[in-house]
């Protein structure tokens, strides 16, 4: 990946979300992003999730069709300036693995699905960037899947929550077939609530001067209010104004009837559980008004992006934070990275590794041993699960997968099963991030800054593998015991490890 985005660049992001994709393009004008182009659909993914959590097939070719004329409207912008994520939908299907498959043969980068706290980190960031005004700043975002509220101030998220409650799943409980009425409404608005109640005490106590929405829910009743004159002189969404929504919604039997002035289409459906959701928060927050940002996780997901680019990576703030929380021992992770790096760079080409594999090894070779703080005994695994389970800004599940996998492989036996598993995950080359942290971190072993003989592994090819130790072995000797048993390991996994020094030439 480049170091550094000049001005006039292109960046782009595609917005998975349950209800509609979204694409954007920008250009980065002076640090920062300037949107360009925008595309956006009524995909409803969410509302093909059936009985079993599975999406239909109806539900995954209208997402691909989408996917491919989003495709069309890329030709200018470079693969590795774009990022594709996906939200609650696919965070809910059994199979999505299924249309993450089929989107492959689609688009020119992988899907990312993000978790709720980092959906909402990212919403936080693309909403931020958009507002002028300063102080501490509650952020909502009602999606198609899942609500997102964000306290946090200037670019920096404080709180971050999503919630199981969304326009499209809320539309398919309590407003099946159009209908509306007063029990359903009040129906849709216990269940939100019962969400909220889960937040509203913490949030309620670390306060907000602002309240801003974002995305298509808050944009639509915050149009509606302005059309009808429900608003303020500021076009704010008032207590009054919801209220209002509500009472005027309350009075149409089905919503083909609603009348409300500056009422898309293609939000029709899904308004009623969109206004009960945001009257309810406004109930439960105690709320008197809200203002409408553009910004949204789109932005949020290239603000990111850019981020990445000028070093800025939350990624490796995460990294370092997680280090921190359990106690990892810095002095060591950096000899691990160090080795690790060494390796890689000599490796790298003729293994077909990229600067994306790069960071994956090194900010796994810092976090591989956190799970020292539950156990020693069999500790790579409590490692892999942290990863596995852990809310970590700016990480994808697909990310935490590849860097538990990498962390559960770092030491003791290797299975011959576990290879294909590994494979299936992140292909060859997450195998071979695995084998070289493996020689990292047995390199390392005597925990000490004592000079290590000069160590040198070269490959082949992909099946043969050869690490030089220069010098007399003899001065080495667990080193060289520790590298006998890791030739058997590697041969577990296809791979011959040859090893070779003054005194020790293996054949």
């Amino acid at each position: 990946m480049s170091d550094f985005l000049i001005d006039e660049e292109l960046l782009a992001a595609i917005d998975m979300g349950s209800n509609s994709f979204h694409l954007a393009i920008a250009r980065v004008d002076h640090g920062e992003v300037k949107k360009v182009a925008s595309m956006s659909e009524k995909v409803q993914l969410g509302a093909g999730l059936d009985e079993n959590k599975n999406l239909t097939e109806v539900a995954q070719q209208r997402g691909l069709d989408c996917l491919a004329r989003f495709v069309g409207r890329l030709s200018s912008v470079q693969p590795n300036r774009l990022r594709i994520v996906a939200t609650n939908a696919l965070r809910q299907a059994k199979n999505g693995h299924e249309f993450i498959q089929k989107a492959a043969t689609i688009l020119p980068k992988p899907i990312e699905i993000i978790a709720g706290r980092e959906e909402a980190r990212l919403i936080y960031l693309g909403v931020s960037h958009t507002m002028v005004n300063s102080g501490r700043r509650l952020v909502i975002d009602i999606g198609g899947g899942s609500t997102e509220l964000i306290i946090g101030e200037e670019f920096e998220p404080i709180h971050t929550e999503s919630l199981q409650m969304g326009c499209v799943a809320f539309t398919k409980s309590y407003f099946p077939e159009g209908e509306i009425s007063q029990k359903s409404f009040d129906k849709a608005v216990v269940a939100a609530r019962k969400e909220l109640n889960s937040i509203a005490n913490t949030y309620k106590a670390e306060g907000w001067d602002t309240v801003v929405g974002s995305s298509g829910t808050i944009k639509a009743c915050r149009q509606i209010a302005v059309n009808m004159g429900w608003s303020d002189e500021q076009e704010t969404l008032t207590r009054e104004g919801i209220e209002k929504l509500k009472d005027k919604l309350l009075k149409f039997k089905h919503v083909s009837d609603m009348d409300f002035v500056g009422l898309k289409e293609d939000r029709r459906a899904v308004l009623p559980a969109g206004i009960a959701i945001l009257y309810t928060v406004f109930e439960v927050l105690n709320l008197d008004k809200l203002v409408y940002s553009d910004g949204a996780l789109r932005e949020g997901v290239m603000y990111d992006l850019l981020g990445r680019f000028q070093h800025e990576d939350v990624r490796d703030r995460s990294v370092q934070a997680m280090m921190g929380r359990y106690g990892a021992d810095s002095k060591q992770a950096q000899r691990v990275v160090d080795t690790a790096q060494h390796l890689f760079d000599s490796v790298a080409k003729k293994l077909k590794l990229t600067s994306d594999d790069s960071d994956l090894l090194r900010r796994a070779a810092y976090l591989h041993e956190i799970g020292l703080a539950i156990s020693h005994s069999g500790y790579q695994r409590h490692s892999a699960y942290l990863l596995q389970h852990s809310d970590i800004p700016g990480f994808s599940q697909i990310d935490q997968n590849h860097l538990a996998h990498l962390v559960a492989h770092h030491r003791r036996k290797l299975r011959n099963d576990t290879k294909n598993e590994v494979q299936k995950v992140g292909g060859d080359s997450l195998v071979y991030l695995c084998l070289i942290l493996r020689l990292a971190v047995l390199l390392n072993h005597s925990r000490s800054d004592e000079m290590l003989p000069a160590i040198e592994l070269t490959v082949h090819d992909a099946q043969q593998w050869q690490l030089s130790v220069s010098g007399d072995a003899k001065q080495w000797p667990l080193l060289v015991a520790d590298l006998h048993d890791e030739q058997v390991q590697f041969k577990h996994w296809d791979i011959e490890l040859n090893i070779q020094s003054e005194q020790f030439v293996d054949h």
